[in-house]
């Protein structure tokens, strides 16, 4: 029987949490609404998962350790991170300066 400590482990948390990041993407796309820059680096942040998911298995299986406890692995997959966050920025600066050069349309 699975019990809720089983469900409530980190890896599963983890994994589960990809649902409602997929829907998040889903309704940013759809809405049309998200600077294209910024909708660039909600979607780099799945690269982020894909390569710090193999990067985390790697550490385990070479260097029997979490990947948080390998600097250099683990700067290495954080670069991503740090990617998607100046995209998603960059976007919406650029949105919030294209509209303070409008006029206003009261």
């Amino acid at each position: 029987m699975v019990g809720i400590e089983d469900l409530l482990d980190k890896n599963n948390l983890f994994a589960i949490s990809l649902f409602p990041y997929l829907g998040f993407l889903w309704f940013l796309t759809r809405s049309g609404q998200t600077p294209r820059l910024a909708l660039i680096g909600f979607y780099v942040l799945l690269l982020f998962v894909a390569i710090t998911i193999p990067a985390g298995i790697y550490a385990r299986m070479s260097y029997g350790e979490e990947l948080a406890n390998i600097d250099w692995l683990h700067g290495s997959a954080e670069a991503f991170l740090t990617l998607t966050n100046i995209l998603v920025v960059l976007g919406f600066r650029q949105a919030v300066l294209a509209q303070e050069g409008k006029p206003d349309s009261q």
